[in-house]
């Protein structure tokens, strides 16, 4: 009997232990990596500086200094935001000012954190047949883009990318339609990569450009430089005690913002690209 019953307790305890392993696996193929081994867990979602590796190297820093695990989930501002809203994560980091400070003002994002700044660029087929290269501004691009009918890659997400492609179509005063308008509800470099094969125009962010244009061999940047296209990023949280992992979110925004993290955000991409992807938070700070 008490063998039997040695034996039953051996018997539930691995499979316990098998649950809680499976559990925790299942529970992290939502993610598309995990940084750092700590015991302390937190949830990430973000969109470029995930799929570039800037998450990664500022992520495992972190997680050196405060033994925690970040878990990245890749999704553009509009999914963040709402993976926000929804519990899902603890912290994100996005690009969509009007929709932050709603999100803000709803209760529900906290610990509003500059973390820095990239561009928009206008990239199309080097013809330009919409001649967006002698536009003054990034509405004339588009207007001339619209009256000629060239083929137009969205992300058609609600990403940031996306908010800001439609802010300067409500500036143009044109709302795109048409088979010139494509859609393709896909991720920055995706959809750069089909516009490249597709020959047609897509507004991409700064960074992606530098890190993808040797593999986007037929475009071209044709159109930067208006200050309406700066792109400004900021880290948001869980409220405090929101989320099991609202805390070390918190500790995290706290270590964007300091000149550790910020050296980091400089200097991403020198090694490989000959250039920084992004700009650090003080340069950020005056298009707020």
């Amino acid at each position: 009997m008490g063998r039997c019953f040695v034996r039953y307790r051996a018997i539930v305890i691995a499979l316990a232990g098998w649950l809680l392993t499976s559990c925790t696996a299942s529970g992290e193929r939502q993610f598309a990596a995990v940084y750092g081994t700590g015991s302390e867990q937190l949830a990430v979602a973000t969109g470029s500086p995930g799929q570039l590796g800037l998450l990664k190297v500022v992520a495992e820093e972190f997680s050196r200094r405060n033994g925690a695990r970040i878990l990245w989930r890749e999704a553009g501002t509009g999914e963040s935001l709402q993976l926000l809203h929804d519990r899902r994560v603890d912290a994100i980091m996005v690009h969509a000012p009007a929709a932050e400070t709603r999100a803000v003002n709803e209760g529900w994002a906290a610990h509003r954190t500059l973390i820095g700044s990239n561009e928009f660029f206008l990239v199309g087929p080097a013809d330009d047949a919409a001649q967006v290269r002698s536009a003054g501004t990034i509405v004339e691009a588009y207007q001339r883009i619209a009256r000629s009918q060239a083929k137009f890659f969205s992300r058609a997400d609600n990403s940031g990318t996306n908010q800001k492609e439609m802010a300067v179509w409500r500036k143009a005063g044109i709302t795109p339609v048409g088979n010139w308008y494509i859609g393709t509800h896909d991720f920055m470099t995706a959809t750069l990569l089909r516009a490249d094969a597709e020959g047609g125009y897509f507004m991409t962010d700064s960074s992606t450009w530098v890190a993808a244009k040797e593999r986007a061999p037929n475009l071209r940047l044709l159109f930067k430089g208006d200050p309406f296209l700066v792109n400004v990023y900021h880290a948001y949280c869980q409220p405090n005690g929101a989320t099991p992992g609202a805390a070390m979110a918190a500790k995290f925004a706290d270590f964007l913002a300091s000149e550790k993290a910020q050296q980091i955000i400089r200097d991403f991409g020198k090694d490989r690209y000959g250039e920084g992807l992004y700009n650090d938070a003080q340069y950020a700070r005056r298009f707020e």
